[in-house]
């Protein structure tokens, strides 16, 4: 096979991709699926394993040799996430897909709001898309019963909690539905009360009944068999072990063990604690970690008051990082990237822009609780989040020119929450923290990556119980505990990708001091950062061998 098969086989991937995530198609621009929502069925995953297993033999049939570089590295991005989705495909975790944290029921109004609607044609596939919705509640509810029939069921917390965020979406009335009310305005030329009608009338009839019957399926028949907080690890399935190690090769793209993910955690959080006690005296008056954590947890001066406060802040210090961006970075981004609060899903997360320019990159920040964040917290999560954090990445990437579409866009986790995590490290260096306490923030935020291999692999491979893990990261951060359950039910809900960001950055800081060792004075962070960033999203193997090629 040549490389005009290459070419081809990665159009074929990137197009079976897209069909079978047709919200992420929706969401960059592509609206050849926009009538779809993604079908959650077995049939439809084993159909997705083999598709994925023959893209695999495909590739690896060409021979590197008849390829230049940046063909090698199509060749392997390809064979890499193909394998890794198609074992993570094979795990089942739709059968324990109870998740009050990213679960469709939060996900859903979210993304409604960010669908552009460019022409009637669209619009009208959107209705249908709805559609798609309601069936996938029934078909979530199907694999439920699958994992309950196979004795693989969900944590009861997460049960229990989802069945409460049914309860609330459902109580509330029609005109307030949290779908309705995202619901984008349609294009010109469509009637607008007639298509708000038709999208009215699909979630009262079908959306909201098919939430119901997903609601009953949980709480009659999923969470008298749920696990308890003692259980909530993987290790208590029958097949967890071989489950978690095929998770943690996902979302880490190494193969780097759950004990060894553990230690490497034990070890951040040691080097940090180092780090506090040389900071605090300046922050909050003392070198005693426990008093510096409860300080960062406690102190009013350090929270903020009003939702508005975090937008702006994160507004303010993702332009000034912007400012200096060209002195460490030889590309930057043609979008640009807004910030806008949100009342619900995670703390703050990232949508990269669409691939038609019709909108930018968005930042989310969480402001349901500012209390709840620590005025330390927001630069660090600003950076991270937007600028030099997952903009630059993502953006950049979608930018590229001369390379297959699905490397513009597949994410491979370890790889963008490592860069993410990276540039919080590389704003200090940039010297963008505004304040002692804004590093404390970095200090923090590394805190909360760094336990993250430690409970994480602590909860799915040692069989620690939930109160284990939550009693860890409070005595280990400054995270209070209101903040940390959160966080530790996220890590049961989706194992191992907690693991991504610190075993990201980590690998990351190592390519960079290799290039630096090797290049010696003639190293220019500037083409360091290229090299990272101008290949798209990259197994970390893979990124090791072209920056080794591009500054050897």
């Amino acid at each position: 096979m040549t490389n005009a098969d290459l070419q081809e086989l990665a159009r074929a991937f990137w197009d079976f991709h897209l069909e079978t995530n047709p919200t992420e198609a929706h969401l960059l621009g592509d609206y050849r699926y926009a009538a779809f929502y993604e079908d959650e069925t077995r049939a439809a995953e084993d159909r997705r394993i083999e598709a994925l297993r023959t893209f695999v033999d495909d590739a690896e049939a060409i021979s590197p040799g008849e390829l230049d570089a940046q063909e090698q590295i199509t060749r392997d991005v390809l064979i890499s996430t193909a394998t890794t989705t198609a074992d993570r495909l094979g795990t089942r975790l739709a059968e324990l897909a109870a998740d009050p944290i990213f679960g469709v029921q939060v996900g859903v109004p979210i993304v409604t709001g960010m669908l552009a609607l460019p022409d009637a044609v669209v619009a009208e596939a959107f209705v249908d898309k709805l559609r798609g919705v309601a069936r996938s509640y029934g078909e979530l509810a199907d694999r439920l019963r699958e994992g309950v029939a196979a004795g693989r069921t969900p944590a009861r917390f997460a049960v229990a909690d989802t069945v409460a965020q049914l309860d609330t979406l459902l109580a509330a009335p029609l005109a307030e539905d949290a779908v309705l009310t995202q619901v984008p305005a349609p294009p010109a030329g469509v009637d607008a009360d007639a298509w708000r009608a038709r999208v009215g009338a699909v979630v009262g009839d079908e959306l909201r009944p098919a939430m119901a019957g997903y609601r009953d399926v949980l709480r009659e028949e999923v969470l008298p068999h749920a696990r308890p907080d003692e259980q909530c690890g993987l290790v208590h399935l029958p097949d967890g072990e071989a489950t978690y190690a095929a998770l943690l090769r996902y979302f880490t793209t190494t193969t780097k063990s759950a004990q060894e993910i553990h230690d490497l955690g034990l070890a951040q959080v040691a080097k940090l604690a180092e780090e506090y006690r040389a900071l605090g005296p300046e922050v909050v008056g003392t070198d005693d970690l426990a008093r510096i954590f409860e300080a960062m947890r406690t102190d009013p001066a350090l929270h903020f008051e009003r939702g508005e406060q975090l937008v702006e802040a994160s507004r303010v210090a993702m332009a000034r990082a912007w400012d200096a961006m060209p002195g460490w970075f030889e590309v930057l981004p043609r979008a640009a990237c807004a910030v806008e609060g949100t009342t619900s899903g995670a703390k703050a997360f990232y949508f990269p822009p669409a691939g038609d320019g019709s909108r930018g990159g968005t930042f989310f920040i969480n402001v349901d609780d500012p209390a709840s964040w620590g005025t330390f917290e927001l630069e660090a999560m600003a950076f991270h989040e937007g600028i030099p954090g997952h903009h630059l990445q993502l953006a950049i990437a979608a930018e590229l020119e001369g390379v297959p579409e699905f490397r513009k866009h597949i994410h491979n986790s370890a790889y963008a929450e490592g860069w993410g995590l990276y540039t919080e490290r590389l704003a200090d260096e940039m010297g963008l923290y505004s304040s002692a306490v804004d590093r404390m923030g970095m200090y923090a935020a590394d805190s909360m990556r760094a336990c993250r291999l430690v409970v994480d692999t602590g909860i799915h491979a040692l069989g620690w119980t939930r109160e284990q893990a939550v009693a860890y990261m409070v005595d280990n951060s400054p995270l209070a505990d209101a903040m940390v359950r959160p966080e530790i039910d996220r890590y049961i809900v989706t194992p191992g990708q907690a693991c991504s960001y610190m075993v990201g950055r980590v690998e990351v800081e190592r390519i960079r001091r290799e290039a630096e060792a090797r290049q010696g004075a003639s190293f220019d962070v500037r083409a360091f950062h290229s090299a990272v960033l101008d290949s798209g999203s990259l197994p970390l193997d893979v990124l090791d061998r072209v920056v080794a090629a591009r500054l050897p």
